[in-house]
């Protein structure tokens, strides 16, 4: 047995409705059952999702647009200075540059300004909107942040200056009084669709200030699509699909400064290059300086210079990774010390000197280790301030519960899974203990358990090249649709091993029924000691194609593993019982010795509590249930290792087997070995064993132990006496079966048990385990789930 990190959770398709858009389509089905799990149910919904036209709304659909391009012209036509106020994350940047980019083609007088992240904090604030009135500034457009600068909003028109805010975060129940105010999610909103990024607002507004769609700009807007982790569909599904494509073929200097220091082939360019290459270089900028160089990396025109910028960011991305894991590992300590995860349902964590700009990534990891809401702050004891990041699980809406907590956030702002804030030092505990009482109402133990949704269980034989190339019609993958998982259940291991120059990548080979599936779990390496490659094993992961050498074939990237049955481990005939022993889980560790001699040599050995098993009231006393078992040494007999077992449904078994010496490479006399020694005494009288024993014995190439054996026997049969080491033939004696001897009784009993348990095969002794636990086995199975 080996249980999954996560619960893995299948979701359930309509047969018949997977079958009809598999028909209907012309698709395989297992794209049909996964457009149906996206809710895509219906021939015009999943086709349009497939091979739909590239409509977008019109912009003049979102409120307020008309009044803000009106107000834009306006500038333009006077010359007025416009402030583009941005944000220093990668859809801040970005919605920063489609703005710049498109009030410079219209010829306005344009720059922007984006907060320092440690100085300023998040969104618009007070001095900053004073210091842009006083150098002439009449038009503040905000991207990507401003729906709660109520205050500010107030000061600009007290200053004088016009404030147009766009934005997609969460409102507020009062919103800013701001000449216009253009987000999809506001209260009277009609427009069509609501889950625009911060750079997709931008973009709309940009494509209502151009009077055409604006399609240099996709490659820009698909930076903070992706990067904000908005749901990919409708017209972020647009702008995610367009904008990846005119990336692989940039002329953005910029852009492809990045590229080419990032080691990227712009032809293979996809959502994970924005992800894992192109955002976190974007957002360590502004994590750890300020943002500004990214826009400028973004707009910039000349090569020098976009070298120059790129190194930079990347320089910044691998401290900002230094940083990150130095803070990660104080914040588990933190943790584990002072708010342990059995008294605290919600983590509210601080310390001063951590950096405020990565404090988010650090919530994430927390997040991954801990499985519960977590907030990381950075404190400032000068000004008595709290700055943090927040993420969350599943059931426990951010937003809302953070809402219910205004008083004491004078500034907040995010999503259901993610926020920021700032709060006074003095109010962290009261924060804390709120969000506990609130978690204690919403949360259950199971959803502290963390899930893993699943797209579908595939069959090996139903993976091929053909319907993984179809998979593609899914991409691009994100938020609300997500690169399938799938499960692959209770298939065997063809091979299994480590690989990477540390070992710690999983290598495996598994098939069923034929057909085969290669698979490569990155991190997972140290699991394949935990694997017997006799058992069947169950996979969930994303599906893929494996190109080596021009040759092309399906492969798995493994997320998770499960074994639901129990599992042999063979260590017999190997030394180093202790390095054996520290392999076994430490979780309900049963260490069990059957010979006492054994049990205070082996016992004292291994430093650890066994169990001396000695006979079958012991044997049928123990407790195996779920227990890793290690059987040390070898039993008295195949019947108490039975009865220890039988019923008893044990997570694994570990067998070492250890005896001194064996019996079963030496001869076993046969009958007709006691036939010719009868003979032999028969023809040449008494014999002194002693001294001719060995003599005997090499005539025939036997070992001395051997002659000792049978003369045992035929004493105990009264063939003969033994007198001070001279055996004599009774002539008279009756007519008795060998097996009428205690001592062959017990040597062939002795050669059966080494012959069945110590030199058996693997698969034999593997046979004979599951017949002795066959009862628990049948009942795991009719109980069995994904825990």
């Amino acid at each position: 047995m080996l249980k999954s990190k996560t619960r893995w959770i299948v979701r359930e398709s309509d047969d018949p409705l997977v079958q009809m858009l598999a028909n209907e389509l012309k698709i395989t089905p297992l794209v049909a059952s996964l457009l149906v799990n996206r809710g895509l149910d219906t021939v015009d919904s999943a086709r349009y999702f497939l091979f739909g036209k590239d409509e977008f709304h019109d912009p003049y659909l979102l409120k307020g647009m008309d009044i803000a391009v009106s107000r834009i012209r306006e500038a333009i036509y006077k010359q007025e200075p416009i402030l583009i106020f941005g944000d220093y994350d990668a859809d801040g940047v970005s919605s920063t540059s489609v703005l710049m980019i498109t009030l410079r083609d219209l010829g306005a007088n344009v720059q922007f300004y984006i907060p320092n992240r440690f100085s300023e904090g998040y969104g618009p604030n007070e001095p900053a909107f004073r210091r842009a009135a006083e150098s002439g500034i009449k038009l503040i457009i905000t991207v990507d942040t401003g729906i709660s600068a109520i205050h500010e909003a107030n000061m600009a028109k007290e200053l004088g200056v016009d404030l147009i805010i766009t934005d997609h975060h969460e409102p507020g129940p009062v919103l800013p009084e701001a000449l216009a105010i253009i987000h999809p999610k506001l209260p009277d909103s009609t427009y069509p669709f609501r889950e625009l990024a911060g750079v997709g607002v931008a973009f709309k507004l940009a494509h209502a200030l151009y009077g055409h769609l604006p399609e240099h700009l996709f490659e820009i807007a698909v930076i903070g699509t992706i990067a904000d982790l908005v749901s990919l569909k409708g017209e972020n599904r647009l702008i995610a699909k367009k904008g990846l494509e005119k990336l692989k073929t940039t002329e953005n200097i910029g852009l492809k400064a990045i590229f080419k220091l990032a080691g990227v082939d712009p032809l293979t360019i996809n959502e994970e290059t924005i992800g894992f290459t192109l955002a976190p270089r974007i957002n360590a900028v502004g994590r750890l300086e300020d943002a500004d160089l990214a826009v400028q990396l973004i707009l910039t025109d000349d090569p020098d210079e976009a070298e120059s910028l790129a190194l930079e960011m990347d320089s910044l991305n691998k401290t900002r990774q230094a940083i990150v894991n130095e803070i990660t590992l104080e914040a588990i300590e933190e943790v584990e010390k002072n708010y342990p995860i059995e008294t605290n349902k919600v983590l509210v964590i601080g310390k001063e000197g951590w950096n405020a700009g990565v404090i988010g990534i650090v919530a994430s990891r927390l997040v991954d280790k801990f499985y519960r809401p977590t907030i990381v702050l950075s404190f400032d004891r000068e000004k008595g301030l709290a700055k943090g990041s927040a993420r969350s699980i599943a059931g426990f809406d951010l937003f809302h519960n953070l809402s219910s907590c205004r008083d004491i956030l004078p500034h907040f702002g995010g999503h259901p899974m993610a926020a920021g804030m700032t709060l006074k030092l003095e109010d962290v505990d009261e924060l804390r203990n709120r969000l506990n009482l609130l978690a204690d109402e919403l949360l259950t133990d199971e959803d502290f358990v963390p899930v893993t949704y699943l797209d579908e269980e595939v069959r090996l034989e139903d993976i091929h090249l053909s319907s993984l190339e179809e998979l593609n019609l899914l991409s691009p993958f994100g938020m609300d649709n997500s690169k399938p998982k799938v499960l692959i259940n209770n298939v065997d291991i063809a091979s299994i091993r480590k690989i990477g120059s540390d070992q710690n990548h999983l290598k495996i080979l598994v098939n069923d029924n034929g057909a085969t599936l290669d698979g490569i779990g990155f991190g997972l390496g140290p699991l394949a000691d935990h694997i017997s490659p006799a058992s069947k094993i169950s996979l969930i992961g994303e599906l893929s194609v494996n190109e080596w050498n021009n040759i092309r074939k399906p492969q798995i990237f493994i997320q998770d593993v499960a074994i639901q049955s129990w599992q042999l481990f063979d260590y017999r005939g190997q030394k180093r019982i202790n390095s054996i022993v520290k392999m076994v889980p430490n979780e309900n560790k049963k260490v069990i010795i059957f010979n006492k001699d054994h049990s205070e040599k082996i016992a004292a050995q291994l430093q650890l509590e066994t169990i001396l098993i000695q006979d079958m009231e012991e044997a049928k006393a123990f407790d195996g249930e779920n227990a890793n078992i290690v059987l040390v040494d070898l039993p008295p007999s195949k019947e108490i290792v039975a009865r220890l077992l039988n019923g008893k449904n044990p997570a694994r078994v570990y067998a070492y087997f250890y005896k001194e010496s064996s019996d079963f490479f030496s001869t076993i006399p046969n009958r007709d070995h006691f036939k010719w020694f009868y003979a032999f005494l028969l023809k040449n009288g008494p014999i002194d064993l002693k001294r001719y024993g060995d003599d005997i014995a090499k005539q025939r190439g036997w070992s001395k132990e051997t002659i000792y054996f049978m003369a045992k026997v035929f004493s105990e049969l009264d063939f003969v006496t033994i007198n001070n080491g001279f055996i004599t033939l009774q002539r008279s004696a009756q007519k008795r079966d060998l097996t009428d001897s205690r001592t062959y009784q017990l040597k062939q009993a002795q050669y059966a048990l080494e012959r069945d348990l110590l030199f058996s095969s693997f698969q034999e002794l593997k046979s004979w385990f599951d017949e002795v636990i066959q009862e628990s086995v049948k009942i795991e199975e009719a109980v069995k789930g994904w825990t």
